[in-house]
């Protein structure tokens, strides 16, 4: 699920930072950022631009998909009910669902 909520994204970065041990203005030296534009962004409380977004991910080692996207942790539990569905269903059924799955998938890419 992508994440719009720029107060979110920075609470993402503070984590990320400090999982990463670095400062604040390690990362805006490494994004070729100021210290005070950083520390805005990490607050949520500025807009930033894709270019910037992306001099961000780079300084963290991080690809955008990390900063952008969350687990949806529902999602995990569906997919757990899914499968435990599929365990009941004959073998036809299953090679049916499979296929079905599968053509989907390819449709989307």
């Amino acid at each position: 699920m992508l994440i719009f909520d720029f107060r979110a994204i920075g609470n993402k970065l503070l984590a990320i930072r400090k999982k990463a041990g670095l400062t604040q203005s390690e990362v805006a030296e490494a994004a070729n950022l100021s210290d005070r534009t950083y520390a805005d962004i990490e607050r949520g409380t500025v807009n930033m631009r894709i270019e910037t977004a992306l001099r961000i991910c780079a300084a963290l080692h991080i690809t955008p998909d990390v900063l952008f996207t969350e687990e949806n942790p529902g999602l995990s539990v569906k997919q757990a009910e899914l499968l435990a569905e599929l365990d009941t269903c004959t073998v036809s059924q299953k090679e049916t669902a499979l296929e079905l799955l599968a053509v989907y998938l390819r449709s989307v890419k």
